[in-house]
Parts: structure tokens; C-alpha cells; sequence
């Protein structure tokens, strides 16, 4: 950056405003350089009210609107899963810069649309998988690569909650994306892919709700020398901790491991815990390294990508082909 040169400030878009856009919004305004310039929903009071809450200066009440505003650097998709695709492309077409949340979309062919898309259009797009950016995961992550306690040969990673059955709930909406793979089943699969690589073989097998939503999808990841045993429910409440069995040590992810959180290693009988004290959410490391990509004008982000989202989604391809889970 040249001497002087003032530092850029990204006018963000969110589109999709609900529980995780509010969480990502209180996020952005701890962010320095970067403001919250516009949000859309459909429902129009729902905009403004989102809008006044969190001081945007534009409330659309129409997504190609917010796509449209010449103002905007960067877009944030908050929408449900199975309009990922068509909202990042909409964004991508006019030139946005788009932050996608994850799942990127719901299958490996939408994800390589989006790509070719932001391809097409020279313009930045990621998928929001905020796990990677935050610290403890960053530091478990560069402890496995050290190989200080040798290789892992077994990890067990869980995200279970547990809230009722409701079919109006995006969560449990079969036709949205819902239910445990694409919304909580996606953070042991990432815990596995990042340390482990892509697997050998994969077992699945589920349960599934009466509206054909996946209820619990029980995983066995088998590679060279180690395996992955994970899980996803929507049933019951699970430790949510990802634990590393490896040679000489057992790394644990403490609850909830996919947001910022405590490690505890265990060695010889030994346990120290290691804290990673965080006044946010998790969500600005994401965003500063977004906004990183966009003033240094990349194309792709260097830790979440492309290639990463290629093969996240297809390992959750290859899980919903096993369980016969079909979206359509």
C-alpha cells in the first residue's frame, strides 16, 4: 500500500435479513474501514426496520435493487440455502463483490456456476465459512501441521441441537435446504476436510423427518491412516466439540468448536486448556479478510477457496447420494 494512501472503506450490502444477517451486521460495525450502506428483504418493513436498527443508509424492499446501487462494494448473502446460487449471481452480474454464506449453494454444479459467473464478471466472490478465519481453529490448524504430537488418526466431530418440529421453519423446509447436513452437518465435514483431506470412502446413513428433511446423518470419513467419525442432528443436543486423537496427544475443540472457543490438548496425563478470548461473535475475522481481498483487488480469497468450496460440496454431495436425500 503506498505511503499515506488512505485505507478504503467497504460499503457493504446484506441481503437476507435474518438471525445470522443481525449476528454478521453487530459484527461489521466493530470493523474499521467498512460500514453497513444498504439492506434489502423482500418484506419491505422488515427492511427498514433492520435498516433502523442497525443505521444503514439504504432500505430496499427488493433484491435487484440493492444489486443495482452503484454505491455498493460488497454484498453479503443471508438468504436460505437454495437461493444462494441465484442471489450471488444476481450480485456478481453487477459487478458486487460477494461473501456467500455457507453452503454456497446446494450442489457441486450450482457452486461452479457461481465461480464461472464470478469468473465471467472479474469479481471477488467466497464462501462465508467463518470457521476458518477464527483463531483457535487457526491455531489447532497450524498445531496439526507441525506434527509436534504426530499425525491424527481419528477425529470425532458433532453439532447437534435440538428444537421442535416445526415444516414452517426454514430449518426443517426440505425445499429451503433444511435440515441437518446443509445447515450443521457442513462444520464436522469442514473440521474433517481441512485436517484430513478429502476421504477414501465415505459411510453415511440418517433419519429423516416426515417431510423428507434429513432429521440425523450419522458420517465415517476412512482415509490412509485415519478416520472421521461424525454427526449431525436437529434431534438432540450434542457435546459440538471436534477432538483430535492424535500419535502422541488429544487436541479437543471445546463446545461449540465451530465458533470461538477454547482448546484443551492432553498429553502423557497432562491437560492444558488454551483460551482465545473473543468480544465478538467470530464473524469480523471473515469480514477483515474480505475486505483485504477486495482492496488488494484479488479475485479469490487464498485460504477459503474455490477449490476448498469445490470440495466441501462435494463431500456433502457424496453424504446426500448415500442417504438417497434428494433436494428436488
Amino acid at each position: 500500500m503506498e505511503k499515506n494512501k488512505p485505507i478504503k472503506v467497504i460499503r457493504w450490502g446484506i441481503l437476507g435479513l435474518g438471525k445470522i444477517a443481525q449476528k454478521f451486521t453487530k459484527d461489521l460495525s466493530t470493523v474499521e474501514h467498512a460500514t453497513l450502506y444498504a439492506v434489502a428483504s423482500r418484506n419491505k418493513e422488515k427492511s427498514i426496520a433492520f435498516s433502523n436498527d442497525f443505521n444503514a443508509v439504504k432500505a430496499y424492499d427488493s433484491y435487484e435493487l440493492l444489486a443495482q446501487d452503484p454505491d455498493i462494494d460488497a454484498v453479503y448473502i443471508a438468504t436460505p440455502h437454495s437461493f444462494h446460487k441465484e442471489h450471488s449471481i444476481l450480485c456478481l452480474r453487477q459487478k458486487k463483490a460477494v461473501l456467500c454464506e455457507k453452503p454456497f449453494a446446494m450442489n457441486s454444479k450450482e457452486v461452479e456456476e457461481m465461480i464461472n459467473v464470478a469468473k465471467e464478471n472479474n469479481t471477488l466472490l467466497m464462501e462465508a465459512l467463518w470457521t476458518y478465519f477464527l483463531p483457535h481453529y487457526n491455531f489447532v490448524l497450524d498445531l496439526l501441521k507441525s506434527n509436534k504430537y504426530g499425525k491424527v488418526v481419528e477425529l470425532k466431530a458433532d453439532f447437534g441441537f435440538y428444537t421442535p418440529f416445526n415444516e414452517q421453519s426454514r430449518v426443517f423446509r426440505k425445499e429451503l435446504g433444511g435440515g441437518s447436513l446443509l445447515d450443521i452437518g457442513i462444520y464436522p465435514i469442514f473440521a474433517a476436510l481441512t485436517t484430513l483431506g478429502t476421504p477414501k470412502e465415505v459411510e453415511a446413513i440418517a433419519s429423516f423427518f416426515e417431510n423428507g428433511a434429513d432429521a440425523e446423518c450419522n458420517m465415517v470419513f476412512h482415509y490412509e491412516d485415519a478416520k472421521a467419525i461424525l454427526q449431525s442432528s436437529l434431534l438432540k443436543e450434542t457435546s459440538t466439540k471436534a477432538v483430535f486423537t492424535c500419535q502422541k496427544a488429544e487436541i479437543k475443540i471445546n463446545s461449540r468448536f465451530h465458533e470461538p472457543s477454547t482448546v484443551t490438548i492432553e498429553e502423557n496425563g497432562k491437560e492444558e486448556t488454551i483460551g482465545f478470548p473473543c468480544s465478538t461473535f467470530g464473524y469480523n475475522y471473515e469480514i477483515e479478510h474480505f475486505n483485504q481481498l477486495l482492496r488488494d483487488h484479488k479475485k479469490e480469497s487464498d485460504i477459503m477457496t474455490f477449490d476448498s468450496s469445490r470440495a466441501l460440496i462435494q463431500i456433502l454431495d457424496t453424504v446426500r447420494n448415500k442417504i438417497r436425500l434428494k433436494y428436488e
